[in-house]
């Protein structure tokens, strides 16, 4: 298994540069898991962060709000990471 890499405030500041897309709802969303949950991934969940933020808009709005599930089991897992990450606490 992977170390945790904790990403040097450059890669933070580039990721919540990718972050920025054509929806508010989005920003949001993925915002809020770069500034929470970032620091939680290892290289491969990195990797497929990364992948995640290659996504068109509209697939990726559909992942994260359940509308639709990714086929692959880690991308979904990560989604599903990232959703958590933006919900309300009680």
């Amino acid at each position: 298994m992977s170390a945790l890499v904790v990403p040097m405030s450059a890669d933070i500041a580039r990721l919540r540069w990718r972050c920025r897309r054509g929806m508010r709802e989005l920003d949001a969303v993925l915002r809020s898991f770069v500034d929470s949950g970032l620091a939680t991934l290892d290289d491969a969940d990195l990797a497929r962060f990364e992948r995640i933020l290659d996504l068109p808009d509209p697939e990726l709005l559909a992942y994260l709000t359940g509308r639709s599930v990714p086929a692959d089991l880690d991308i979904a897992r990560l989604i599903e990471r990232v959703r958590a990450s933006h919900r309300p606490h009680a």
